[in-house]
């Protein structure tokens, strides 16, 4: 607001943290404080008595939901009496931010309980607190450490994924017969579910006795044409199905980013004798590059929880040769019933894909700088 209408009296005056007498400021932060305190103790407290630590405590964790909703009611109460006029406005906010709370810091917090828990669903002795078990065991697990390489080579096949993409996004953007009629064809794929490409493709076409795909490839000269009994054949072949499904995704991007350039400069580097070549590399792909990293970090993101694909047609195999993370971590659910091992390895898993995208957001930052700055 602007200081002509903060004036004292002035009806349009916002009474803010200055206006209030300190005793009321006071009494919001004690309060605040009070209630804050309450929850962190009832919290600790129930965790203490759910892991065996001590006999007082609930049989069930709604107590501490009920105090949740007590001290966000506090913590609105609070904002009124230490900020006034503005701590009304934070009343608008303050239910979203604390829903997302809700939804997002609990089960995390729950999430990192059962990390350090021995909890197998086929066991009749239930949930119980073993240390770091669950890391040591991670850390011996060759099937983990097995799918986490797998990821290195999914990711990086992104960077094949964007190529082609970019290639059709460049001839569907071209003055080409039936344009219309291939940018339909070529988003058919994104129509379709991984479930359904996983069985029609992978478990249909490739069929190794009557599949077409199978039957192509022995009258190619291909004998025995097993896509999924070789390691590498396998992760190959799965990163064939996932790039058939996604790839129309980046191009469809690529093509409204392309369709969005200034024709005045296309035409301008074809009026001073630009060759198709210097005018993509020079023109094209910088001033693609923003469209261009919005959609390989999506798609990294997607690629990052590839499991549907690898779960209905090899279930990780041959020998792990196709296993993601999160595939291995859904068998370490389903087949195990391994609860707290799992957990863990997820939990690990966010963690390195925390770092891994904050490291690659930084490297593009970066680029782009470079880019607006001009440096070579």
């Amino acid at each position: 607001m602007p200081a002509a209408i903060t004036k004292e009296g002035d009806q349009l005056h916002i009474v803010g943290a200055d206006d209030l007498p300190e005793s009321r400021k006071r009494t919001g932060r004690w309060l605040l404080i009070a209630v804050s305190a309450f929850l962190v103790g009832l919290f600790v407290l129930q965790a203490l008595f759910r892991a065996g630590a001590t006999d007082i405590g609930f049989q069930n964790w709604r107590p501490v939901l009920y105090m949740f909703v007590v001290w966000g009611i506090a913590l609105g109460v609070a904002q009124v009496l230490m900020r006034g006029e503005l701590g009304k406005r934070a009343l608008f906010v303050l239910p979203a931010a604390l829903f997302v709370a809700s939804m997002v810091v609990f089960p995390l917090l729950f999430g990192l309980t059962l990390s350090f828990s021995n909890w197998n669903l086929s066991s009749l002795e239930g949930r119980s607190f073993n240390g770091l078990d669950n890391i040591r065991q991670m850390w011996g697990d060759p099937f983990y450490w097995n799918a986490l390489k797998n990821m290195v080579y999914y990711v990086v096949a992104v960077s094949a994924e964007y190529a082609i993409a970019f290639g059709l996004a460049l001839l569907l953007s071209a003055e080409i017969r039936a344009r219309k009629f291939f940018r339909v064809v070529f988003l058919l794929p994104l129509m379709l579910s991984p479930v359904a490409v996983s069985w029609m493709v992978g478990k249909s076409m490739m069929e190794v006795r009557f599949g077409p795909l199978a039957n192509l490839a022995r009258f190619l000269g291909w004998e025995q044409p097993a896509f999924f009994s070789n390691p590498e054949i396998a992760r190959a072949t799965i990163m064939i199905m996932d790039a058939w499904t996604f790839i129309p995704f980046m191009m469809i991007m690529l093509l409204a980013g392309l369709q969005a350039l200034p024709k005045d400069i296309l035409e301008a580097a074809k009026v001073d004798g630009a060759s198709a070549w210097q005018t993509f590399w020079r023109i094209t792909f910088p001033l693609m590059l923003p469209v261009s990293v919005t959609a390989l970090l999506i798609r990294i993101i997607f690629k990052l929880k590839l499991a549907d694909i690898i779960i209905n047609v090899t279930a990780g195999g041959p020998g792990g040769g196709t296993d993601s993370v999160t595939s291995f971590i859904f068998r370490e659910y389903r087949d195990r019933s391994n609860v707290g091992y799992g957990t863990l390895l997820a939990m690990v898993y966010l963690v390195l894909i925390v770092i891994f995208m904050l490291v690659l957001l930084n490297v593009i930052g970066r680029v782009m700088r470079r880019q607006d700055q001009g440096a070579p």
